[in-house]
């Protein structure tokens, strides 16, 4: 078995995040290790809804129905909601939602503008859903919005989102697992990840970051980081195909256990 060289704080700064990520090291998941003091649970995680008209109305209905048999606490739908960013989509696909009968905690996607400036549907559907904490079991989860606009690729993860996280990250527990969920992936080498991802990421450091779910580009990567992991997965639109050209539809169900988390892919199978 070959030993793996142990790095001490400083070395681990300077390496910055993509180095860890390459190396699988995570300092504050590291000295994390054994806690174990959070709470068990199960959760979904959706992303890439792209909401268009009545038909996907009647394709999500049987979306949540499935959903509802997992008898999990909250959702999680990270971003892309919908395909135009209006209203009359925004409204349509939250009421649907809301029939899952548990929380539901989302971020907005590049789809969810209606120009490359106005966001104003999402904002007055979601009000206070672009940067948010909430915390369940102990567990510690971060919605974040990636977004510049309605752009697709070559973008930066914007000042208010990381001024945001400048002021809020130090109230946060290092210790006690996190979870960051946010639209653009976040994972290395996998396309239409912001250009500055690893400066955002270099702000967990010092934290027991476990996992990021992200979303956008629509197919299944993971990027591991010893326990935890960077991922995104195939879209669950009515429409909107795969960019890895999988047929699958469908959502993660996690499950949070002694301080991990543990997800399996539920492919969608309406009737």
């Amino acid at each position: 078995m070959i030993e793996q060289k142990k790095y001490s704080r400083r070395e681990m700064l300077e390496l910055g995040a993509g180095s860890l990520l390459a190396l699988g090291l995570w300092p504050g998941a590291l000295r994390a290790e054994g806690e174990g003091n959070s709470g068990d649970f199960s959760f979904i995680v959706v992303n890439d809804l792209h909401y268009h008209d009545e038909k996907c109305g009647k394709y999500f209905e049987q979306v949540v129905a499935q959903m509802k048999t997992s008898k999990a606490d909250f959702c999680l739908i990270v971003g892309d909601y919908v395909e135009n960013g209006k209203a009359e989509q925004i409204g349509p696909v939250n009421d649907i939602f809301k029939t899952l009968g548990i929380p539901t905690y989302g971020v907005i996607g590049n789809h969810d503008y209606l120009t490359q400036t106005d966001r104003k549907a999402y904002e007055d559907i979601f009000p206070g859903r672009l940067n948010y904490f909430f915390e369940h079991q102990r567990w510690q989860f971060l919605g974040l919005d990636t977004t510049e606009g309605q752009r697709g690729g070559s973008t930066k993860i914007q000042q208010p989102t990381l001024q945001w996280l400048d002021d809020q990250l130090p109230k946060l527990d290092k210790k006690r697992p996190l979870i960051v969920f946010t639209h653009f992936p976040m994972g290395p080498l996998v396309p239409s990840r912001p250009l500055n991802t690893d400066a955002f990421l270099e702000r967990f450091t010092d934290y027991n970051l476990q996992a990021a779910f992200c979303g956008h580009f629509h197919a299944f990567t993971e990027r591991q980081i010893r326990s935890a992991f960077l991922t995104t997965n195939k879209c669950c639109s009515l429409f909107r195909g795969n960019h890895d050209g999988s047929k699958e539809k469908g959502y993660f169900l996690c499950q949070a256990k002694e301080g991990k988390i543990h997800r399996a892919f539920v492919e969608v199978k309406p009737a």
